[in-house]
């Protein structure tokens, strides 16, 4: 099983080898994430994102209700 997790991007700069990448905000964490698979994808978008990879965008509804769902089934 996979676990893919939306965040709102922060940010964007060309990375190190030359890569798009990205600052997402995660609730209270941020993390730098590449956007090759998301190219399009502009600050204020949320993103669904697997092993530090923008897989897809979303939009905002999609990803509060996501959201929602992981913060409900949180210890």
């Amino acid at each position: 099983m996979c676990l893919a997790v939306p965040g709102r991007l922060l940010d964007r700069a060309e990375g190190p080898t030359g890569l798009p990448v990205g600052r997402v905000h995660f609730g209270s964490v941020v993390k730098e994430v590449c956007l090759a698979f998301t190219p399009d994808a502009r600050p204020g978008d949320y993103l669904l994102v697997h092993v530090g990879f923008a897989i897809q965008r979303l939009d905002e509804e999609a990803a509060r209700r996501t959201l929602e769902l992981l913060a409900e089934t949180a210890p």
